[in-house]
């Protein structure tokens, strides 16, 4: 059952004026009434309906939260060595992840398996898991014979380096152990299995009202509902806030999805009521006839998977990454120390470390590491016309270059050969990308995405078009990532992010979800270089997971549900 407990809140005055002789006209007293009442569960708690003004804001809770997700690999191991006089081995398995500079910190630790040279264990290793950088592990095997947890005096069984992102894009990972680098571990092996922490559903709910109290004098009232959790102290927290239905005393509010940990931390033995009345106690003592205030009923409820980012790339997810590389005059002459595309003495500049930082993460998400790579702007051999959208290796049949090493090679390798011209057009190699991705599409499953980088140093000359690429790119398994080198002004840039405002082609469609980051590169002058890559990759997830619930496609391989 439902609580009225609001009553009526604020007045406004009003001022009779009466102007006398010729110019006397009549300013009528007008009482200006804005109500706000809310409608609370008992024990349920389930929900509040609440109603404001026509001209009264409604009150938007931003629900959304940065949750990290943590990843448990469970680890077994063959043919170790055997350390011990006159028995087996007793191994135990320590994770240590990279702080920089070669220094490691440990994060978990298996327990020790006694006698074995074949050991599973049971204990899962757990680590945060964050895409947008490059996490480096190491695990090692010790042979433990002691109770001390320092493992100076253990023996070294072998050990294994990787990233987390390697792990979680194959899921089950089984590489040599060894003693050190070169030096295997005998015939020693260990496999690794990655897993997301997490409950997978989430309840949807659609919710209707009929016959609510009008609470506003010169209309309807504009409800809302809320949604609330029991805490273990007795208090309640707010989970879901609908939208605002306008005027309407019979509203059927939008169907709306929240996570089951979100909406009851997973405990489905709570009560759920789902229809009741509405009930006003005042009126409801001052009305022998009072019935209700309104009727709130649940249209329907039912619990469904919400896969996430990494169930689409564990499931077999391949993240194709394409390189676009900005070789107009406004980037000066290469030879020039003044230019963004000269080489300083150790080999590097803006474009060079942009495509380092950003591929060093998403090289471990595709298993071929071929990698396209497209230059634009230039004049191109053997002819010399200007091209948008030239393969920097120039096959244009073959432009894949193997692994991000490739592409800073096809990079050095075209820059003395390409001759430096205009406009800066992105719209020819957006569509080139699209053209592939469509063909994705097509499969209708989860197998592929792609994200492609586009390095530039200044205002864009074809941003209709561009628009219009993005527009149609938003509905394809595709994000962009955009960083500007140099000092030039970006304006143009930050209108295709679309964070201040939902970006539309010239003929006023709107793009279908958000796919385009961009970042000036000066802003991270004197960041580390994975500064930049954890800035531009962060949303990528997000624009993953978006696309294919858009298209209701589930994993290649979904996990197993929750029980």
């Amino acid at each position: 059952m439902l609580v009225l407990n609001g009553v009526l809140q604020d007045a406004y005055w009003a001022f009779l004026v009466i102007l006398l002789f010729a110019l006397m006209f009549l300013l009528p007293f007008i009482l200006l009434l804005q109500s706000r009442v809310d409608f609370k569960c008992l024990p349920s708690r389930l929900a509040w309906v609440t109603s404001t003004t026509s001209n009264e804001a409604p009150l938007i809770v931003q629900m959304a939260t940065q949750c990290v997700v943590k990843v448990e690999l469970t680890i077994s191991c063959k043919n170790l060595l055997d350390k011990d006089v006159g028995s087996k081995s007793d191994p135990l398995c320590v994770l240590l992840q990279s702080t920089g500079n070669d220094q490691w910190t440990e994060v978990d630790r298996t327990e020790r398996v006694k006698n074995c040279q074949d050991p599973e264990f049971s204990k899962r290793l757990c680590v945060d898991y964050h895409f947008e950088k490059v996490q480096k592990l190491k695990l090692g095997v010790y042979d433990i014979d002691n109770k001390s947890v320092d493992l100076k005096d253990d023996d070294y069984l072998g050990g294994f380096e990787c990233t987390l992102g390697q792990i979680v894009s194959t899921k089950k990972v089984t590489n040599p152990l060894e003693l050190k680098k070169g030096k295997p571990a005998g015939k020693g092996t260990i496999t690794i299995v990655a897993d997301e922490v997490k409950d997978n559903r989430a309840i949807v709910l659609e919710v209707e009202a009929r016959n609510l109290d009008k609470k506003d004098m010169f209309g309807k009232s504009d409800p809302f509902l809320e949604f609330f959790k029991q805490a273990d102290d007795g208090s309640w927290t707010l989970v879901h806030r609908t939208e605002v239905i306008k005027n309407n005393l019979n509203p059927s509010w939008k169907k709306f999805t929240v996570s089951v940990g979100t909406f009851c931390n997973a405990d489905f033995n709570k009560p759920l009521k789902v229809e009741f009345d509405c009930i006003h106690p005042e009126k409801q003592k001052k009305k022998k006839s009072y019935k209700n205030s309104g009727v709130v009923r649940i249209k329907n409820c039912k619990i469904e998977a919400q896969y996430t980012f990494l169930d689409y790339v564990m499931g077999g997810c391949q993240i194709n990454f394409t390189v676009g590389i900005d070789f107009t005059g406004s980037n000066g002459d290469p030879r020039s120390p003044e230019s963004l595309h000269y080489l300083s003495p150790d080999g590097t500049n803006q474009y060079l470390n942009a495509i380092w930082s950003v591929g060093q993460v998403i090289k471990d998400y595709d298993t071929d590491k071929l990698f396209p790579a497209f230059g634009f702007g230039a004049q191109v051999p053997p002819d010399f016309k200007v091209s948008h959208e030239f393969a920097l290796n120039f096959n244009p049949n073959s432009p894949f270059c193997q692994g991000i090493e490739g592409i800073v090679q096809a990079y050095r390798a075209a820059l003395p050969q390409v001759r430096l011209y205009g406009p800066t057009n992105f719209s020819p190699i957006i569509n080139h990308v699209a053209r592939i991705a469509a063909g994705a599409a097509q499969q209708s499953n989860a197998a592929q995405y792609f994200v492609l980088l586009i390095i530039t140093d200044g205002e864009i000359t074809d941003l209709d078009q561009t628009k219009q690429a993005i527009v149609n790119s938003s509905k394809l398994p595709m994000s962009i990532i955009i960083v500007g080198v140099g000092e030039a002004d970006f304006k143009a840039m930050e209108v295709l992010d679309g964070d201040n405002g939902v970006l539309k082609a010239p003929s006023g469609e709107p793009v279908s979800r958000d796919i385009v980051q961009f970042v000036p590169f000066k802003s991270f002058a004197s960041a580390p270089r994975e500064a930049l890559a954890q800035t531009v990759l962060a949303e990528v997830p997000g624009q993953l997971v978006s696309y294919f619930k858009m298209r209701n496609i589930i994993p290649v391989n979904p996990p197993a549900p929750s029980k």
